[in-house]
């Protein structure tokens, strides 16, 4: 059986876990951190639509293919390195996937826009995706 300590460090352990994952996600966090990241995503979006109308669908895919296996963490915008093959190259991508340009648009001018890098490749796909739809 275990000890009373062992069972008051699983304990408060526990606790903090439960303290940890209780956070909220929020639509308006943005609005507070960078009032401007959201209306800079959807000028680029709605622009790079305006110029070509499939890249609504193809930022919609890129978000899809980010998601698809283990989830929504920006994972498709890597490049590849010496020793690693990048999403935006892998035999599932390569030739298919497309609207990197525009997603690295959006982050260089999201970026300026809030001083620096505040805004997550991950959080920036998601909103292109929802923008493109939109326009």
């Amino acid at each position: 059986m275990a000890s009373p300590h062992s069972l008051c460090t699983i304990f408060l352990l526990t606790l903090a876990f439960i303290a940890c994952a209780s956070g909220q996600l929020s639509p308006g966090f943005y609005n507070g951190v960078c009032p401007q990241a959201l209306p800079t995503i959807q000028r680029i979006v709605r622009d790079a639509v305006r110029n070509e109308a499939r890249m609504g669908a193809s930022l919609l895919r890129l978000h899809f293919h980010d998601c698809f296996v283990n989830g929504c963490d920006g994972s498709i915008l890597l490049d590849d390195t010496s020793t690693f093959t990048g999403e935006k190259t892998s035999r599932a991508n390569a030739n298919s996937a497309r609207g990197f340009e525009v997603i690295d648009s959006i982050k260089t001018a999201v970026d300026q826009a809030c001083g620096g890098s505040v805004v997550s490749c991950a959080d920036i796909l998601a909103v292109a995706a929802r923008d493109s739809v939109y326009a």
